[in-house]
């Protein structure tokens, strides 16, 4: 792969900490109930700690995705690669599952004047993208792991008859 193009996806998977960081910090400030709350009372409320305690799946997965293409800026196919594929999927999978457990709640305890179809919604398509990305992963890791089984056949010197 080119090195422009791998800097350009590292500087875009920063971007997406970054912002999620900011989001994260912000948001509750700002929506819902919180809007009247201390500053104490808003981030130890259980749901706001939930999310929080559920974004680390996501930045597992944006820190393994930047180790990745570092391993692949160095041309190096190993175990490294192999080992931060299967990071990204389960942790794909892990988010997607705290994703659906939060859809359920918001289900089962909203309050009866309010429509939880919007949070439905972006639930299920968080998950799906989750899901897809667990899917990709898995695939990749399957490749990746033949290459590195297959690559110290394809290294190895022919011996000199004798």
């Amino acid at each position: 792969m080119k090195r422009g193009l791998l800097i350009f996806l590292k500087l875009v998977i920063i971007l997406i900490g970054i912002v999620a960081l900011l989001v994260m910090v912000r948001f509750p400030l700002t929506e819902g109930r919180a809007i009247n709350l201390d500053l104490f009372s808003i981030y130890s409320d259980p749901f706001i700690l939930y999310g929080y305690a559920a974004s680390l799946p996501f930045f597992i997965v944006l820190y393994q995705a930047s180790k990745l293409l570092g391993y692949i800026e160095q041309n190096k196919f190993s175990l490294g690669s192999v080992k931060a594929l299967r990071a990204i999927k389960h942790s794909a999978i892990i988010q997607s599952l705290l994703i659906i457990m939060a859809v359920l709640y918001i289900m089962t305890s909203h309050n009866k004047d309010d429509d939880p179809a919007g949070f439905i919604v972006i639930g299920t398509l968080a998950t799906f993208i989750f899901v897809v990305i667990a899917t990709a992963a898995s695939v990749f890791e399957k490749f990746s792991k033949s290459a590195v089984d297959t690559k110290p056949e394809n290294d190895s010197t022919p011996k000199k008859l004798v």
